[in-house]
C-alpha cells in the first residue's frame, strides 16, 4: 500500500519530498511478505465469499465484480511500470495460474453452478468454465481428482486468466523504483507516536542512532496492525472508539516435485457451516523468490501481537476507556467467531490432515510442513450503536484535521492496492484531483471508467497488460472446454 501510494504521488507531484519510514530492517517483510498472505491476484474469479447465495437461491455478484474492477487497476499500474522498465522482469513477481472454484456436497455444487450461471456472461468473467465431469476435473486438477474415490457430489469452475503474485518482491521493486527517483527510504526506523504541530504532523521516530522528530504536511500510515496504536497516539477523533482484534493464520506447505507436477492452480472452496468467510480453504500454487510450492489453508491462530514481529503487549495496550465498551460489545456479538477460533486453536495435526484430504485425498503428512502466516488486525468499531467486527476487509481512515490517512483491516488489500490508494488520494487531496487526473489515467487508463460497461476497452487493456506482464493471454476469451 505505502509503495503504491508513493508511486502515485511521485507521478502527480514529482517536486514533493517523500520520506518512507520502515520499522524492520527490510521492506515488505510483514503483511506483504510472500508467506504472510495467499499471494492470489484476487479478482473474484474463484472466491465463493464474493458471490453469496441468499435463501431464495439468488446469487449476488456485486462483490465479485467490484473486486475484479479493482484488480484490473492494479494490473494496469504494474503493466505501465513494467513497460517503463521500472520493475525489472515481471516474472519475478507475477505469473499466470488458473483459478478454480471447488464445490463439494449437493448444496455446494448448486452454489457453484448458480455462481457460474450468474457470472459467465459478464465481460469481466468471460471464458469461465463449469464441470461436474470427473474425467475433466482429473485432467484439469490431477492432484485433486486423479485418484479421488466416488462419493459426494463435486464440481469445479475454471478461469484461466488468474494470477499468482509475490507481493514481497513487488513491494521491494516499487520502493527501489521510488529510491531511483529521489525518494528517501529509511529501514530500521520505527514511528512511535505522532501529534499535531501547527499545520503539520510531528512524528516521534526511533532508529539505530536514537530518537528524533520528523515533521510532515501529509502522513500515510500503512503499518498493518501497527496503524491502530499510531492513530490512538494522534488522538484522531474518528477512531477514538475503534479497537483491534488480531487474528493470525497457519498453512500447510510442500515443495515435493511430484506434487507440484500434478497441480498448477489456485483452488478456492466454500467455508464450512458456521465458519467465517476468512476461513475459506484453498490449495494454491505459489512461486516465492522464484521457487515453486503448494500451500493449503488457512488454519486460524491467535496472538496478541498486532504485527508478526510485534509485541505481546500490543492488544492489552490498545484497550482504552474509549474503546473498551466497543470491544466487549463485539465479543458478545461474535460468539460464533470466538468458538471457531477456539476450535481452530485446539485442532490437532490429524484434523489439519483431514481438511487437506478434502482437496488431496491421498495426502501424506510427511510431505507437508506447518508454517505461520502473517498477523492481521480486524477493525472493531460501533455499528448501529453496538460494537462490531467491521467485516474482514480493508478500511481507509482520514482525519478531519487533514493531512493524515491510514489503512486498517486485513486482506485482500494487496490485490486492490491501487484502487485503495486512489481512494486515499481522492479523500486526502480532493481539491487537487482534477489537475492530477490526466497523470493518473496515464498510469491507470481505466481510472474512473468501470470496465464492466466497456468490454472493448477491457479486452484492449487485458491484452496490453498481459503482454507487458508476460501473462498467458490472461482475461482473453478462450474456446470453452465444458464437461
Amino acid at each position: 500500500m505505502s509503495a503504491t501510494l508513493g508511486v502515485l504521488l511521485r507521478r502527480v507531484r514529482p517536486d514533493w519530498s517523500i520520506l518512507v519510514l520502515e520499522r524492520l530492517d527490510g521492506l515488505g517483510l510483514e503483511s506483504s511478505s510472500a508467506w504472510h498472505n495467499a499471494g492470489t491476484g484476487h479478482a473474484g474469479l474463484c472466491e465463493f465469499n464474493y458471490t453469496p447465495l441468499d435463501g431464495a437461491g439468488s446469487i449476488d455478484v456485486s462483490g465479485a465484480v467490484a473486486v475484479n474492477e479493482q484488480f484490473q487497476l492494479s494490473r494496469q499500474l504494474w503493466a505501465r511500470l513494467a513497460e517503463e522498465g521500472a520493475l525489472g522482469d515481471p516474472a519475478g513477481f507475477i505469473r499466470s495460474v488458473p483459478h478454480f472454484g471447488f464445490a463439494h456436497g449437493a448444496s455446494g455444487v448448486e452454489h457453484l453452478r448458480l455462481r457460474h450461471e450468474a457470472l459467465r456472461a459478464h465481460p469481466l468473467f468471460e471464458g469461465m468454465e463449469f464441470t461436474r465431469d470427473r474425467a475433466v476435473m482429473a485432467r484439469w486438477l490431477p492432484l485433486m481428482f486423479g485418484d479421488r474415490p466416488e462419493g459426494e457430489p463435486v464440481a469445479v469452475c475454471r478461469t484461466r486468466g488468474g494470477t499468482d503474485v509475490d507481493y514481497g518482491v513487488l513491494t521491494r521493486r516499487l520502493f527501489a523504483a521510488l529510491a531511483r527517483e529521489g525518494v528517501e527510504v529509511r529501514t530500521g526506523h520505527e514511528v512511535r507516536s505522532l501529534s499535531r504541530d501547527g499545520g503539520a504532523w510531528r512524528l516521534r521516530v526511533r532508529g539505530e542512532a536514537g530518537g528524533h522528530d520528523v515533521r510532515g504536511a501529509f502522513v500515510f500510515l500503512g503499518a498493518g496492525g501497527g496503524t491502530l496504536p499510531l492513530l490512538q497516539s494522534a488522538g484522531v477523533p474518528e477512531t477514538r472508539a475503534y479497537g483491534g482484534f488480531p487474528i493470525s493464520g497457519r498453512f500447510l506447505r510442500t515443495a515435493r516435485p511430484e506434487l507440484l507436477a500434478r497441480h498448477h492452480a489456485k483452488v478456492y472452496s466454500h467455508a464450512e457451516p458456521g465458519a467465517p468467510s476468512l476461513s475459506v480453504p484453498h490449495l494454491d500454487t505459489r512461486v516465492v523468490d522464484g521457487r515453486p510450492y503448494l500451500m493449503f489453508g488457512p488454519f486460524a491462530a491467535f496472538s496478541p501481537r498486532f504485527l508478526k514481529r510485534g509485541r505481546l503487549t500490543d492488544l492489552p495496550r490498545s484497550v482504552t476507556r474509549g474503546n473498551a465498551g466497543t470491544l466487549l460489545g463485539a465479543a458478545r456479538g461474535n460468539l460464533d467467531l470466538l468458538r471457531y477460533l477456539v476450535g481452530q486453536l485446539a485442532q490437532t495435526p490429524g484434523g489439519r490432515l483431514r481438511a487437506l484430504r478434502r482437496f488431496v485425498p491421498d495426502a501424506r503428512p510427511s510431505d507437508w510442513e506447518l508454517i505461520t502466516a502473517g498477523q492481521r488486525v480486524q477493525v472493531v468499531k460501533r455499528v448501529d450503536g453496538r460494537g462490531s467486527i467491521a467485516g474482514f476487509g480493508t478500511e481507509v481512515v482520514t482525519s478531519a484535521h487533514g493531512g493524515l490517512a491510514a489503512l486498517l483491516g486485513a486482506s485482500p488489500g494487496a490485490s486492490a492496492s491501487v484502487a485503495i490508494m486512489l481512494d486515499v488520494l481522492e479523500r486526502a487531496f480532493p481539491d487537487r484531483l482534477p489537475d492530477w487526473r490526466p497523470a493518473l489515467q496515464d498510469l491507470v487508463p481505466s481510472y474512473g471508467v468501470p470496465l464492466s460497461g466497456r468490454p472493448d476497452l477491457l479486452k484492449e487493456l487485458a491484452r496490453r497488460t498481459a503482454r507487458a506482464l508476460g501473462l498467458d493471454d490472461a482475461a482473453v476469451p478462450h474456446a470453452a472446454d465444458h464437461g
